[in-house]
């Protein structure tokens, strides 16, 4: 394995492009829709309409979740307050195949505790990609926080590469942006002082954070 070596700019390209990725299927299901309403077709009508609704609503979640989880949320040493975090990630994550269970007490902790825990729930996802069920557990000390989340579903796995990539390593020393996640997941542990380990057992994957 290689250490990865990334310019400022080019993360933050492949961090762009990992959220316009997330957001152009909804906002390409609205521009569907809205394309139904010209052809004035009463029929369609509420479909259309409902479809624009779905998708607005779905659109907003994945910008939510990436303002918190990818951006600045906030100025440096910014304290995010847990309850809001669980409030994005239910409005992100739960759909018609996954189902988040958070329980967090309501505190403040550093940002990058925060962003954290986000970026490791989409790892979650990633573990069961047939769909299931995930939860996230946090406790607090002062401003110490420490997450274990799991993901239960069909066919669970620990995702390809993740453990190298969070450790900022890959086989060519390069990476493309469906691997940027990982690797910033591993900065923020690293920033927060945090460090993340992996288990499966059946179809269950245990994700744990604590202080390093």
């Amino acid at each position: 394995m290689t250490a990865i070596s990334l310019e400022p700019l080019d993360l933050a390209a492949l961090l762009c492009s990992r959220v316009c990725h997330d957001v152009i299927s909804p906002v390409g299901a609205i521009v569907n829709a809205l394309e139904v309403l010209e052809e004035d077709d009463p029929s369609m009508k509420d479909f259309a309409l409902d479809l624009i609704k779905k998708s607005a609503r779905n659109a907003s979640a994945r910008l939510q979740f990436a303002r918190l989880a990818f951006g600045a949320a906030g100025s440096a040493g910014a304290m995010i307050d847990l309850g809001d975090a669980g409030s994005v990630a239910n409005g992100f994550l739960n759909d018609e195949k996954l189902s988040l269970d958070w329980e967090a007490p309501r505190a403040l902790l550093p940002k990058n505790q925060v962003k954290l825990v986000l970026n490791l729930l989409v790892l979650a996802t990633q573990a069961i990609p047939r769909g299931g069920k995930i939860t996230s557990r946090a406790t607090v000390t002062g401003e110490q926080g420490s997450f274990a989340i799991t993901a239960t579903g069909s066919h669970a796995r620990i995702p390809a590469h993740v453990e190298e990539l969070i450790a900022g390593r890959s086989e060519s020393g390069v990476i493309d942006a469906h691997a940027v996640q990982p690797l910033y997941t591993g900065l923020v542990a690293r920033a927060a002082g945090m460090k993340i380990a992996f288990a499966i057992e059946g179809d269950t994957v245990s994700i744990n954070a604590e202080a390093a």
